[in-house]
C-alpha cells in the first residue's frame, strides 16, 4: 500500500528514509500546521503529518472529542506505516494525541517510537485549572483563540464570520478532546521524552511542562523557545526544527 494514499497522512513518501516523524496538530489543525518543515529536517527523515477527520479530505467525518477513542483509531489507521523506526512530535492538542497513541501502541504489543517530543502542552497528569472552552459562547470562544492561543488563527480568520461559522465545530470538538481528558495513571513510557514550549505561554506554568519527566522512566529534557502558545510558527520555528532534527538523528544512531 502507498503511504501517499493514507487518509491519515499528509507528507510524501520516501523509500530511502530511515525514520519517520510523525506529527500532531493543535486544536483545528491539520497538515498544513506542517508545511515546511520536511525542508528543515535532516534529509532521511521522512515527515508525516496526521490528517485527523473532520479537516482536508476528511471534512465529512465526525471529529473525534475523546482521547482514547482517538488513540485507538490512531493505532489501527497507522499500524501500517510503523516498519521503520520512528517518531512522534505533538503540539498542544496533538501532544496529549501522541502520548495516549504511544500508551495504546504498548498496550497492543505494537512497535513504539524512539522518542516523543512534546510541546505547548501541560503534562497529562496535571489538572486543567481552568473552565471549559469548548462550551463558551461564539464570541468569547473567538476571543480566546485571539488571545490565549494568538498565531494559531489568523486575525483574518477571526474576523470573518462565515468561515468561522465552517471551522468552529472541528475546533470546539478538538477542544472538547482535551477539555475533557481524564489522565488514566499507567507504568511511564521507556522511551525518551523532550518537552518544548514558548517562554510567553499563557496556558500553564513551566512545572506542568517540567511534570512530563514523571511518563518516562528514560531520560527527560525540557527545552524553551522565545515565543507564546504557538512559538513553533514564529519566531522560534527554524530553532526549534534545529533542535528536533538533532535528537532524531542522536536516536536514530542509538537505534542502530
Amino acid at each position: 500500500m502507498s503511504l501517499e494514499k493514507s487518509l491519515w497522512l499528509g507528507g510524501t513518501d520516501n523509500p530511502q528514509a530511515k525514520m519517520r516523524l510523525f506529527c500532531f496538530p493543535a486544536a483545528g489543525g491539520g497538515t498544513l500546521a506542517f508545511r515546511g518543515w520536511a525542508e528543515q529536517l535532516p534529509e532521511h527523515i521522512e515527515l508525516r503529518p496526521i490528517r485527523l477527520p473532520g479537516r482536508e479530505m476528511r471534512i465529512g467525518e465526525s471529529c473525534f472529542d475523546e482521547a482514547i477513542t482517538a488513540a485507538r483509531a490512531l493505532a489501527s489507521g497507522l499500524q501500517t506505516y510503523l516498519d521503520k523506526p520512528f517518531a512522534f512530535f505533538g503540539h498542544s492538542m496533538g501532544a496529549l494525541l501522541a502520548f495516549e497513541l504511544t500508551r495504546e501502541l504498548r498496550r497492543r504489543g505494537d512497535p513504539m517510537p524512539l522518542t516523543l517530543l512534546i510541546s505547548g502542552r501541560r503534562a497529562p497528569q496535571s489538572p486543567l485549572p481552568r473552565e471549559y472552552f469548548h462550551t463558551l459562547p461564539d464570541e468569547q470562544f473567538i476571543d480566546t483563540l485571539r488571545t490565549n492561543y494568538a498565531g494559531g488563527t489568523s486575525e483574518a480568520v477571526l474576523q470573518e464570520a462565515q468561515l468561522m461559522a465552517l471551522l468552529m465545530p472541528t475546533i470546539r470538538s478538538d477542544f472538547a478532546l482535551t477539555d475533557t481528558y481524564t489522565y488514566a495513571p499507567e507504568a511511564p513510557l521507556s522511551c525518551p521524552i523532550y518537552a518544548f514550549g514558548g517562554e510567553d505561554e499563557r496556558e500553564f506554568e513551566e512545572a506542568e511542562l517540567d511534570a512530563w519527566r514523571q511518563e518516562t522512566t528514560s531520560n527527560f529534557s525540557m527545552r524553551m523557545f522565545s515565543g507564546g502558545h504557538f512559538y513553533l510558527n514564529q519566531p522560534s520555528q527554524s530553532e526549534l526544527l534545529h533542535c528536533i532534527g538533532d535528537v532524531l538523528e542522536t536516536h536514530l544512531e542509538l537505534h542502530r
